[in-house]
């Protein structure tokens, strides 16, 4: 089993952007609000079928090459899509919506889902705004917030939240719960649970509606997955890792809080380093260079391919002069039932 070049994923949204993943992966965008690029996703958008799920260059359908053989691509014997993971890249051509994603205890209860949406940003780049929002600065009492959101007081919540300026190679996990939004010019390689569950407190400065903002449960029941308890200043540092993603690294790095490894991994691999990692499903990005993808097998690499390695390539390494953003699933994981 040797990794599969992926074809470009860029999904249509309500918010603007995509300049950014065009040239990073040296493709087109064909609008102004194509602000995400879902890598090597099993998933499809919400509410829908077949978006945002990845294809390979040959133009197959990575999910139904997964539950084809499952022991190949994760390393189990059980046939499930599940790789564990979901990737994007995410450029902000304006700020995001304050919004929250449900925990996996809320999902199964609600949503008929063994994952929710713990997820982690790595920044790639931070212009204009270049902050993001996240976590709330002192408690909030659940009716004055139901209040703010009704009216779309977007300077109510933003007030409220701890914004924290960002730079290339600041690593942030965000908590299914905390409510948190991606400030304008901020461009950040995303590593989540491999859903599209969101709970949108601040629609107004986008295309989407009250009606698509409460994962069709109603407010009432949707915001109890929101978290309206203080992220302390101490809680909030703990969630902030800081990694040179441009100087030379003769290690495997992890880019994420250690908090991140029981939900999945995001590792920075420079090529040349002897350090190989073990087999099993993995999503890639090549952020710079040329070289090769060494496991059982070779495969050629560089700057702007994403590729999806399954767990029969074995342990692997890379060669060259490429920097490789590796996203895994949690170490040892089973793949969670509802």
């Amino acid at each position: 089993m040797m990794p599969t070049q992926l074809r470009p994923n860029l999904i249509d949204h309500f918010y603007a952007g995509g300049a950014k993943i065009a040239a990073l992966r040296g493709i087109a965008t064909t609008s102004a609000r194509q602000p995400e690029e879902w890598i090597a996703s099993t998933v499809a958008r919400a509410g829908e079928t077949r978006i945002g799920l990845a294809t390979t260059a040959d133009g197959d359908v990575l999910r139904d090459l997964v539950t084809a053989d499952p022991r190949a691509w994760l390393g189990s014997p059980e046939a499930s899509p599940d790789t564990g993971l979901l990737v994007k890249l995410l450029d902000a051509g304006q700020r995001l919506p304050v919004h929250a994603h449900p925990d996996r205890s809320f999902a199964r209860q609600h949503l008929d889902c063994a994952h929710g949406k713990t997820e982690a940003w790595l920044v790639l780049d931070a212009t204009g705004d270049g902050a993001v929002y996240l976590g709330w600065k002192d408690d909030v009492d659940p009716t004055d917030l139901a209040a703010a959101r009704d009216a779309q007081d977007n300077e109510w919540m933003l007030s409220r939240l701890h914004r924290v300026a960002v730079r290339r190679g600041d690593g942030i996990l965000v908590p299914a719960g905390t409510p948190h939004a991606i400030g304008e010019g901020t461009f950040v390689a995303e590593v989540q649970e491999p859903t599209d569950f969101s709970i949108v407190l601040e629609w107004s400065l986008t295309t989407s509606t009250r009606d698509e903002s409460h994962l069709g449960l109603g407010f009432d029941l949707a915001m109890q997955a929101v978290d309206t308890a203080q992220l302390s200043a101490q809680r909030l540092s703990s969630l902030i890792v800081h990694t040179d993603l441009d100087g030379y690294h003769d290690t495997v790095v992890p880019l994420l809080p250690s908090e991140s490894d029981a939900f999945f991994r995001l590792d920075l691999l420079c090529g040349g380093i002897r350090e190989t990692l073990s087999a099993g499903f993995a999503a890639v990005l090549v952020l710079s260079g040329r070289g090769r993808l060494l496991g059982d097998g070779t495969i050629n690499v560089q700057a702007g391919d994403a590729l999806a390695v399954p767990a029969g390539f074995g342990e692997w390494r890379a060669d060259g002069n490429t920097r490789i953003l590796v996203a895994r699933p949690a170490a040892g994981r089973e793949v969670p039932h509802v």
